[in-house]
């Protein structure tokens, strides 16, 4: 089901809880709430439609990927570049971004998973995990 948005920044701003099985449905909600802003956005979190769960949901080349639970490991690459956010009023803002990271994750299916991401992809993931961590652009 596709979810309004939130642009409450306390609420944006609080630290996402772990997501569980029970959360699947917010992952879809997600997942149906991005295809639908996909002509504006490559990358939500659950907190963007109101659930302060720690889920994102992002386009990596095409086709969405579901996260849970995501956490980056490991960093390479620092850059400097600037990011606009569907949860927030006003243009781009000036960010620290890395070209390569390395995130664990969690599926749908609760499974763990370890995985490399580079360029695009990597900086929209480092994006919705800043919201996970109530960290704001």
């Amino acid at each position: 089901m596709v979810r309004e948005l939130n642009h409450d920044p306390v609420f944006l701003g609080r630290k996402a809880a772990p997501a569980t099985g029970e959360d699947l449905q917010t992952a879809q909600d997600l997942l149906d709430t991005l295809q639908f802003h996909r002509e504006t956005c490559v990358g939500m979190a659950a907190n963007m439609i109101g659930v302060c769960k720690a889920i994102i949901a992002v386009n990596d080349g095409g086709s969405c990927l579901l996260m849970l639970n995501p956490e980056i490991l490991k960093k390479e690459g620092e850059y400097e570049t600037e990011e606009g956010c569907l949860s927030l009023l006003g243009g781009p803002r000036k960010t620290k971004r890395y070209r390569k990271i390395k995130v664990r994750y969690q599926t749908t299916g609760l499974q763990v998973r370890l995985k490399t991401f580079s360029g695009w992809t990597a900086q929209i993931i480092q994006h919705e995990v800043d919201h996970c961590n109530g960290v704001l652009i």
